[in-house]
């Protein structure tokens, strides 16, 4: 070896190199997948010039990357068979900052150092991230140029480095050799360092060994033909990610090259991972920069409704070492997010057309899905992928899209309708229901909350206007014939009968007095003695949601409408004809009012309810056994 010339750091450098080694980092790791991507670009630069049938040193090599551990000298080395460097680059990439070396990087290095933020990896240095983990670092290198000359550079990171012209013959390649710190003993570990490059490096295109043992054994999936991968291939690989035992309900595999590139790889998984609502915040992708692992679960690289979705991007055109900040601002982060999300949608129609797979993924996933009402930008493939239970089946696990529901609509029919409730069961007893059970007219189930805000957000699908039951128009409706066999109606009322009913709904305004904002007969119901319709057009279930959001216990002022044609109002009204103050018409006009809360979920507190219940049963029966007894 040469007498070595001995070299001082810039002084951002410098700078540097103190932040580094008088500091805390909470993922010192980095720097190994730092100088196996380093090592990476080395060998694609190589296979470059292969390409371009360039005369090179040692044209036999392998291409490969080799990590050596000497557990006893606490000393990791990392050798590749790529481009090299000659004494010039050696300087010019070891000896300043990636290129950048601006003051205003220093600046905010040092600001960050404050708040113990890792700034490896978030301001490109690369190479320099070993200097948290390494007393000394050597580097011997031999350019692909079979004339040039290997050279070695040497630094302990404390503000000088040298670099000597060796005599031996070394192969083309670079070699980093690394003296680990005390502190730093655990990266002369096989398994840390195995597990390092696992999560970190696995898909580097290049065999990656350690201590002679292949490392990076699962191949970038994404970056191949889809044509050319089997089904066995896809599911070994969503086993591989997720840690899964279950095979995948579907595959998304793209390439796209515009408008930025970028390959992606992501699965539907067969269950979803947030059952019970608790998880719903660990989402995301994992984004690679050519093969190397910059984020995991990274969520600006798809919106939080898809976060089912698991599986990679890839692209090229990000620098490796961006920041987790400068990543949330990118550009071109919001290009590709934009593109998977328009893919994503566009493969889950393919799959819609599926009714047994869609039904799986819809049972499993779309209490998530559905968040997607806030996806303005997709709203019309949003809508497409919407599936609902409805009054046209049997159980409540049968499903139809509202394109479904448009073809069987009415004709002359230009709304959607839809119910909410908690169950099917509690919405079949809904007095809403009972005109368009006469009418024939399908209705939508809504069961979760969150269906309301869908409902409320898409407002229209495809020239069909969305309208909750209890906001129907009434006189539209009206226009279709009735469907169902009609029961059998009372006598119409006479003209004294009808200026009673007149004095009745007066009498009931004052029952009820600020309780409700009008007493009217209804033209929607035929089973049910009364309801609560909203005077604003807001439905039960969205007043509800909003009650639980502002902590409001009121209990609204709703029309109270009632079934001039029931037998217990005819009776009622019989009763009023011979005396307006008669007790029995408070009372049976309070428990209908009551009732109808309770159907509307806003009775708080039943116990009067019950009381006049209990009441009321004691005197039918009393008069029941006198009936008997005759």
């Amino acid at each position: 070896m040469s007498q070595g010339q001995q070299y001082e750091f810039k002084t951002e450098i410098k700078q540097l190199l103190d932040i580094i080694t008088h500091s805390l980092y909470t993922s010192r790791e980095i720097f190994l997948r730092e100088l196996v991507s380093n090592a990476s670009d080395a060998l694609d630069k190589l296979r470059f010039e292969q390409t371009r049938s360039t005369t090179l040193a040692n044209p036999d090599l392998e291409l490969h990357i080799a990590i050596t551990i000497d557990e006893d000298k606490h000393q990791l080395q990392i050798k590749d068979t790529g481009i090299g460097m000659t004494q010039e680059e050696l300087v010019k990439n070891i000896g300043t900052i990636a290129h950048s070396g601006s003051a205003e990087f220093i600046r905010q290095a040092m600001a960050d150092q404050a708040n113990s933020s890792n700034i490896i990896g978030r301001f490109g240095v690369g190479f320099y991230s070993v200097f948290m983990v390494a007393d000394k670092v050597t580097i011997q290198t031999r350019s692909f140029n079979p004339d040039a000359k290997a050279v070695e550079w040497s630094s302990d990171g404390q503000g000088s480095y040298t670099i000597s012209e060796l005599d031996s013959d070394l192969p083309r390649g670079t070699t980093i050799i690394v003296q680990l710190k005390e502190d730093a003993k655990e990266f002369a570990e096989k398994k840390r360092i195995t597990s390092i490059i696992k999560k970190y490096s696995n898909f580097i295109s290049f065999p990656i060994l350690v201590q002679d043992e292949k490392a990076n054994t699962v191949s970038a999936l994404w970056r191949e033909n889809k044509f050319s991968i089997t089904p066995e291939q896809y599911s070994e690989f969503y086993k591989f990610l997720t840690y899964d035992h279950e095979e995948p309900l579907d595959t998304v595999h793209l390439s796209v090259d515009a408008p930025v590139q970028f390959s992606a790889l992501a699965f539907i998984p067969p269950r979803s991972a947030d059952t019970f609502g608790f998880d719903r915040e660990n989402y995301g992708l994992d984004l690679y920069v050519r093969r190397v692992l910059i984020q995991d679960k990274n969520k600006d690289l798809i919106p939080e409704y898809l976060g089912f979705m698991r599986g990679v991007v890839d692209t090229e055109d990000l620098p490796l070492n961006i920041s987790r900040e400068t990543l949330q601002e990118n550009i071109l982060i919001r290009k590709i997010a934009s593109t998977l999300t328009k893919q994503i949608l566009t493969h889950l129609k393919k799959l819609g057309q599926d009714k047994d797979r869609y039904g799986k993924f819809w049972a499993e996933h779309a209490k998530r899905f559905k968040l997607g009402y806030v996806d303005f930008a997709n709203q019309e493939s949003f809508g497409e992928l919407l599936r609902f239970n409805s009054s046209r089946h049997e159980n409540k696990d049968e499903l139809i899209s509202l394109d479904e529901y448009i073809e069987t609509a009415k004709e002359g029919q230009k709304e959607i309708y839809y119910i909410s409730g908690p169950s099917r069961e509690a919405i079949e007893q809904n007095p809403h229901l009972e005109i368009f059970r006469a009418k024939g007219l399908e209705v939508l189930y809504l069961y979760e909350p969150v269906d309301e805000f869908v409902m409320d957000s898409l407002r229209t699908f495809k020239e069909f206007d969305l309208k909750a039951t209890e906001n129907a128009d009434i006189a539209s409706l009206e226009q279709f014939a009735d469907t169902a066999t009609p029961k059998d109606k009372p006598a119409q009322l006479s003209a004294e009968e009808g200026e009673d009913l007149e004095r009745f709904l007066k009498r009931i305004q004052d029952i009820l007095g600020e309780r409700i904002t009008e007493a009217r007969i209804s033209k929607r119901l035929s089973e049910s003695p009364s309801c609560l319709v909203s005077p604003d057009g807001s439905t039960s279930q969205m007043h509800k949601i909003m009650q639980l959001v502002t902590k409001d216990v009121s209990i609204p002022k709703k029309i109270f409408e009632i079934n001039q044609d029931h037998p217990l109002i005819r009776n009622l009204l019989a009763v009023f004809s011979k005396n307006e103050q008669d007790d029995f018409v408070t009372t049976i006009v309070e428990q209908l009012y009551e009732s109808a809360l309770l159907m509307d979920g806003y009775l708080a507190d039943p116990h009067k309810m019950v009381n006049r219940l209990n009441s009321l049963m004691a005197e039918a029966s009393t008069w029941y056994k006198n009936k008997q007894e005759k």
